[in-house]
């Protein structure tokens, strides 16, 4: 299976990268077989994910994950938030190879931890 454009548009043009120092809410999370780790930083305003920021170390579908993710998630309420699965994450990239499904667990896995 090859890349989707979307991965390749994330890939070279991360979107919402860096730390975001006013997050009402973080999540780090590491895959303990590859070592990828993802961290979410979001505020969260009346219920609504109003800014979403990722860091992602690891492979190159991490950081796709991590991009697409926060663009997914901005402008959603907490409780659509949490409906989302890695199967929408890996549809809105475009699908990605089964031994990368991992990156989009991690992404979702991070998101659930920081709406908890």
């Amino acid at each position: 299976m090859s890349y989707s454009a979307t991965f390749k548009d994330h890939l070279a043009h991360p979107r919402n990268a860096g730390e975001l120092p006013e997050a009402t809410a973080v999540a780090e999370q590491t895959n303990p077989v590859c070592g990828d780790r993802l961290r979410l930083s979001l505020v969260v305003h009346n219920g609504r994910i109003e800014v979403a920021r990722y860091l992602a170390y690891g492979c190159p579908p991490t950081l796709v994950c991590g991009s697409v993710l926060t663009e997914l998630i901005t402008g959603k309420t907490t409780t659509e938030a949490k409906q989302l699965t890695r199967a929408d994450l890996l549809n809105a990239i475009g699908g990605l190879p089964s031994r990368k499904h991992h990156a989009a667990a991690l992404a979702i896995e991070a998101l659930n931890a920081a709406l908890r």
